[in-house]
């Protein structure tokens, strides 16, 4: 999977749309929320509620998935693409991501 196939994934979300909030670093988000840091070969999620929820991808792919700096311990990890981690896997995390994002959102930041 290429940047700009995860990229388009991304996009494709109701309400989603590109930022670059710093100089070269792209965004997907909804409403005024950050639900996706797209790299040149890996991608920041929210994957879990918790850390500890979150460790899970830590542990089962240790070479290709790591905390994110600053927000990790909010449940984000990066997670490296074109490695062990399978792209589908990788999308389905990208849509929980998405997901938990707009369930944090005041429902008038909700797309329809």
């Amino acid at each position: 999977m290429t940047r700009d196939e995860l990229l388009a994934h991304c996009l494709a979300k109701p309400g989603a749309w590109q930022d670059q909030p710093w100089e070269g670093d792209v965004v997907a988000k909804v409403g005024p929320k950050i639900f996706a840091f797209v790299g040149a070969d890996s991608v920041g999620l929210k994957c879990a509620a918790t850390r500890e929820a979150a460790d899970e991808w830590l542990h089962r792919y240790p070479g290709d998935a790591s905390v994110m700096a600053y927000i990790g311990r909010s449940g984000w990890n990066t997670l490296r693409v074109g490695g062990a981690i399978p792209d589908d896997e990788i999308l389905e995390a990208l849509d929980e991501s998405y997901r938990w994002v707009v369930s944090k959102l005041p429902k008038k930041d909700r797309p329809a």
